[in-house]
């Protein structure tokens, strides 16, 4: 079966696209549907290529079980 591959976008991939991806990636781990996925995350503005989540991003999605700290800045690219 091949793989649904999601891409989770928005401005500079610090705070938005990769909460978006680690909470998905959470729930298709704790659902066990996580080999069926692959996820990814970018940003239409390349501010912060190469550098982890918003600590702020990270406390909070922490906070709630999710891990950020995986996640580099990358800027989409077709």
């Amino acid at each position: 079966m091949s793989q649904i591959k999601v891409l989770f976008v928005c401005m500079g991939n610090i705070c938005r696209s990769p909460t978006a991806e680690g909470v998905f990636n959470h729930m298709i781990h704790e659902l066990g549907t996580a080999d069926r996925f692959h996820l990814d995350s970018a940003g239409t503005h390349a501010y912060h290529v190469g550098e982890s989540p918003d600590t702020r991003a990270q406390q909070t999605a922490e906070s709630r079980g999710v891990d950020l700290s995986y996640i580099r800045a990358r800027k989409f690219t077709a």
